[in-house]
Formats: structure tokens, sequence, C-alpha cells
């Protein structure tokens, strides 16, 4: 069993945790202040957002210096007290890096324009971000390929010395003291060179099948997974594959490849829909069914889950966590969800951060909308929505300062209550000792999901009405009545019955 299988990892948005010198902006003080918060918790891995030195462009996904810390969020040295005080917690620490791209302002792209992805003349590939995915340099008389904005600049991985200079800061990192890393859209390097134009569908929207998942890709990936292992034998490898296509994610999570990787197909749905949810815990288990699934319903991509899966309503926020603790595989919590946050409101332009909602605006405003509609396309568009300064479970405020980021920031009425139910969860998901049993038994009845991992039966009432299942045991975790062999489970509760052997 390794070490990573029975770990609960907590992703911290670095930018809106905890601010330690009242400037604004989350740093490594802050982070290592809020460490007991974190343990009281009961998590045992984090997830760190890139804190590199950056252009700030894509909030730090825009990489000037691979191997040294922002300023916004301290220095080296507090990453290395920070570092410190999480071995001493506990606390498996997993940091986000990010090799497709590098930020214009990356010293390579001058010194060695070589490492970057070049065209005389533009296809028709567009940007994630929206419009084209090239732009124009007078200096090198070519368009530079960029995935997604035009200060984030592709790297060229026909050659070589890119994924030596990458050898170079997985191993810094590594000899840093940290456990993993979480893989940017790892299935976007870009290691072909002939550009066929990407097709569109019915809609007239472009499907990316030539700019992702490319031919070689994967032998790319395979050679850092052995070099980081090399490294560091237990290292984690995790990644972000842009995609739907659960084959084609899941066809990244080998033994040579990366470890587990995300399938947003469950955690990014827009909707509350048990038989979606029910599906894809069926479908993860059928295609990987030697590996285990990656659980989560938020992150600094998406809404936040108490908005847009749980409409505001407590209990169906607690089930979701309930499923997530649970079920058959590895756990992602998105800092705030423990405290019920709710997704950030702006309204105006100025408000907004991301780049992504900010070109959805002026995109808006090009083709006629007026500025109430574009602004209503950019809080649809914008993943700042999501990333709203950290509200504790004990009060305690983000920062003393004005916050990085504006827009107004909720969370559910009672924080502590919402906190206390994630920690009992974890605390009996520590003790209880499920967590790499497979399933015995997954199936939907009604709307309750319900699956039995070693000697628990685990169910999901998602229905609006009590749900009575006949079984002999006890009550572990969760309030359900009984009633002679039959346990009377809630709307939008989660109970554990301990079978009888």
């Amino acid at each position: 069993m390794r070490w990573f299988e029975k770990s609960v990892f907590y992703e911290v948005y670095m930018k809106s945790f905890c601010d330690g010198n009242a400037d604004g902006f989350g740093d490594f003080i802050g982070l290592k202040e809020r460490l007991p918060y974190l343990r009281e918790l009961g998590v045992t891995g984090l997830w760190l957002t890139p804190f590199y030195p950056s252009m700030q462009v894509d909030n730090g996904y825009d990489v000037s210096d691979y191997m040294n810390v922002d300023p916004i969020y301290g220095t080296m040295a507090d990453f290395r007290d920070f570092m410190t005080a999480a071995k001493q917690n506990g606390m498996a620490v997993i940091i986000d890096i990010v090799l497709n791209h590098t930020a214009i302002n990356h010293s390579w792209f001058k010194a060695h324009p070589e490492y970057y992805v070049w065209k005389e003349a533009p296809n028709n590939w567009e940007s994630f971000f929206g419009g084209s995915a090239f732009t124009y340099s007078a200096e090198q008389n070519a368009y530079y390929y960029h995935s997604f904005a035009k200060e984030q600049v592709d790297l060229n991985w026909t050659k070589p010395a890119v994924m030596q200079e990458a050898k170079q800061i997985l191993q810094f990192w590594l000899e840093e003291g940290v456990a993993g890393f979480r893989f940017d859209v790892i299935n976007n390097l870009t290691v072909d060179t002939t550009f066929p134009d990407n097709p569109f569908d019915e809609l007239g929207e472009m499907i990316h099948k030539f700019d992702r998942n490319q031919p070689g890709v994967q032998a790319v990936i395979a050679e850092l997974a052995s070099f980081c292992r090399a490294c560091k034998p237990d290292v984690f490898l995790v990644g972000e594959i842009s995609s739907d296509d659960l084959n084609e994610i899941a066809s990244y999570s080998r033994n040579d490849l990366l470890d587990v990787t995300f399938n947003f197909n469950f955690g990014s749905i827009e909707k509350l829909a048990v038989t979606k949810i029910f599906d894809e815990l069926v479908r993860m288990e059928e295609v990987i069914p030697e590996r285990l699934p990656t659980l989560f319903f938020g992150s600094h991509d998406m809404g936040r889950l108490m908005s847009r899966l749980a409409n505001e309503n407590r209990s169906v926020a607690k089930l979701l966590a309930f499923l997530m603790l649970t079920a058959r595989g590895i756990p992602f919590i998105y800092n705030g969800e423990e405290v019920g946050m709710r997704n950030q409101v702006f309204g105006a332009i100025h408000e907004l951060r991301d780049i992504q909602g900010m070109q959805a605006y002026h995109l808006a405003l090009q083709d006629g909308a007026s500025e109430q509609s574009a602004l209503e396309v950019a809080n649809q568009k914008t993943r700042d929505v999501g990333r709203g300064p950290m509200l504790f479970a004990d009060g305690k405020s983000f920062s003393e300062g004005k916050p990085w980021i504006l827009g107004r920031n909720e969370t559910d009425l009672d924080k502590l209550e919402m906190f206390r139910y994630y920690k009992r969860l974890l605390e009996f998901r520590g003790q209880a000792g499920f967590q790499t049993e497979a399933y015995k038994k997954l199936v939907l009845e009604e709307d309750a999901i319900q699956y039995v991992r070693g000697r628990y039966l685990f169910v999901a009432n998602f229905g609006e009405t009590d749900f009575s299942i006949k079984k002999s045991g006890k009550l572990a975790f969760g309030e359900a009545m009984q009633s002679e062999n039959y346990f009377i489970v809630s709307p939008f509760s989660g109970v554990v019955i301990e079978l009888e052997a």
C-alpha cells in the first residue's frame, strides 16, 4: 500500500488562503500559521497551487522562474519554514508544476527561443481562453504558439534540452522535500509540430483534436515520471488531463505514467444529478479497476460546491462531502468547502482578476453585447467565483489588508458546524480503515447510492424522502432511525452501518 492511497488531500489556493503580512495576498507565513487548523480538520496531504515568480496573468500558471518563490508569497526561507512545519504536523505536500508553457518574460524566451513552438503563419488553432493561439514576434519574425494566454508561451517538447531543464526543476523541488507534483494540463504538451487544422463541431465550437493528446506525449510523461521515481521512489504524481473522455483520462494513469488523473466528468458536473454521479462511480471502476480514482467536487477552476451543486443547501453539501470521503478513491477537498463557502459574486468588471472571465467579457462586447450582458457572461465564465478569500471556521479573516480579489464573498451561516462535520467524517475515515477497500457492492436504489467496503455499508440518500434499508448491524456514522432490522435514512443524509459478521 502506497502512502497516498490512504491520504486525504486539501487544495490550498495560495493567493486566497491566509495572508500573514497584511498585503492582501496569501503567503507561506499565513499558510504555516494555519497548519494547526488543517491538522484539526484531519487532512494528511496538501496540494499547493503555483507559488513561483510569475507575471500573474493567469494567477501563477504563467511561470517566470521555476526554482524560486514569488515575493507575494514570501521567500525560499518562508517556504522551507512552512515545509518543516508541515512535516511536524504530519502533512505531505505536493505542488503544482506547469510544464506546458512558461511566462513570456521567462529568461528562456530570449536566451533559448528554440525551447518554444514557432510557426511562419498561424493555422486555425484557438487558445483555450478564446482567440487565435498564435501571436507574432517581430524579433523572431514568426508566430509563437500559446494554447492559453498570449503571455503563456508553449514549450517545444521535441527539443531534448526542454526535457533536461524540466528534470532539473523536478529534482530541485524533490530535494526541497515535496512529496509529489500535480502536473498542469500535462496532456497538452506539444510534441508534434505538423499542426493540422482542428475541426469544428455542429455548433461551430472548435474540437481540440490536434493540440492535445499528441502522438508521443505519453512517452514524454513516462520519462518525467521515471525520473521522479528514481529521485524519490514514493513520489505521488497527479495529472490534470484536458479531456472529458474517461478512457483518455485513464490512459495517463499507469505504473509507468502518473499515479492518478483528475476525472472532471465526476468532479465538475454543473448540476446535481444522482444518476450522473453514480454512473461515473461505476464507470471509474470499469475503466480503471486496478487504480484508485480521484474524488472531488471543487477546485480553483470551477464554481464552489455549495453554490454549484448544493444550491446553498447545507445538507446537500454535507452529503457530497460524505460521498467524496467514503467512496473508493483519493479525495481532494478544495479550501473553503469545509466551511460551506459560496461563489464569489462580481458587480463590475474591475473586480475580476481571472483572464478567462475578462477575455469572455471583452469578446462579448466585440460581438455587440451590452456592458451588463457582457458582465453576466464574465460572471458565468470566470473562475474567480471559486477563488474568494478564505473564511475560516474560527472566525479568523483571510487578511487584515485589502484582499487581492474583490467581489462579495459569502459562506454558510454556521461555518463551525460544517467544519465539525468534516472533522468527524475525517476522524471516522482514519479510524475505520476502509480507505483502500474495494467495493463489494455498488448500487443505486431509488435516489440512494449504496456501497459496501470492508465491513461497512455506506448509504448516501440523495432523495427528498426517507430511504429505508433492511440490514443487520449497528450505526457507525451519521444519524438514522432504526426499526427492528430497518435503518431509515433521512433526505440528503449519509450514514455508515457496520455490518454483522
